[in-house]
């Protein structure tokens, strides 16, 4: 039974009438109309979303993950593990791997999906060990020529004082300057939040690619909120006024494009929503192709210093 948000809750009130009707055979008419009525009032719903709204989509539980993503896309996967200088860390994941065929370097940060794996996995937020490991990974790859594709979900950075003690900063910065100098493409795709520099070290690609109701901010509206307000209720204005959704950013160029979402979210059809990112991340590989080495890295650069000069 998937969760429903606050704002689904009409649509939960159907469900629990077609449920009903369901165990009912005489009244299989009257459950067809309310599955009519009950589709459309979902795809209302999700057409006009509001900011706030795809952020809550976005940190759904049952989104798919890193390691669903991973399993359902890719083959012969080999996760990798450490930075050699300090440690593992499980929060962010990669390795080598096939994708439809071909061989790639895979990226990504693992949120979990119970309280163990949550846990486990530090709820997606990376620690210094995890940077590294990303841009010691990166660095593989640009030797060995494998493209690099990277799955961004993260809501930061972990901001513990162990980790800035560590170097967190100097260690996302090492990623984000891995992504920008290897000579290989670089697909980035934010699948669900994609939160401040903790999103940008793995993002830094020829090509950035948002699912539909993913989200992409400097800070949570949250986090926004209790700076500006100092009130954590506003996060509905900050997300609006941050213009976080992959619409919005699609239209200021910060991304290169947005892959649909099945109605009602990536979390109710996760094999539709899984087999589209498939295809986007397979167009952005075969659009990167004919490119040198020295003219992916200059890809890069004109890309990231254009919105310097936009601001």
């Amino acid at each position: 039974m998937v969760q429903i948000l606050e704002f689904e809750k009409p649509v939960g009130v159907l469900d629990a009438e077609i449920a009903t009707l369901a165990a009912d055979p005489a009244r299989k008419k009257d459950m067809v109309k309310v599955q009519a009525r009950r589709e459309k009032l979902l795809a209302d719903i999700y057409r006009s979303l509001t900011p706030v709204q795809k952020m809550q989509v976005a940190r759904h539980p049952d989104r798919p993950r890193f390691l669903a993503i991973a399993d359902a896309l890719f083959e012969d996967w080999q996760p990798l593990a450490g930075d050699r200088k300090f440690g593992d860390d499980p929060a962010l994941l990669g390795g080598p791997a096939r994708f439809r065929g071909k061989p790639v370097m895979l990226i990504g940060q693992e949120k979990g999906h119970d309280t163990q794996s949550r846990v486990l996995r530090n709820f997606g937020m990376a620690k210094p060990e995890g940077y590294r490991k990303a841009a010691r990974l990166m660095e593989m790859a640009d030797r060995f020529g494998l493209p690099i594709v990277t799955l961004v979900d993260t809501s930061g950075a972990f901001p513990g004082i162990e980790a800035e003690e560590r170097g967190q900063a100097e260690a996302i910065a090492r990623s984000t300057a891995a992504c920008l100098q290897v000579e290989v493409p670089v697909v980035s795709v934010i699948i669900g939040e994609g939160g401040s520099g903790g999103a940008v070290a793995l993002a830094a690609g020829n090509r950035v690619l948002m699912l539909e109701n993913s989200v992409y901010a400097v800070i949570s509206p949250e986090g926004c909120a209790s700076i500006l307000w100092r009130d954590k209720a506003k996060a509905p204005e900050a997300a609006v006024a941050m213009r976080i959704t992959a619409q919005d950013l699609a239209d200021l160029g910060v991304i290169d494009g947005v892959v649909p979402e099945p109605v009602g979210g990536a979390h109710r059809a996760p094999a539709e929503a899984m087999a589209k990112l498939g295809d986007a991340v397979a167009a952005a590989l075969d659009s990167l192709k004919s490119l040198s080495a020295q003219e992916l890295k200059a890809d890069r650069r004109r890309k990231f210093l254009a919105f310097a000069q936009a601001a």
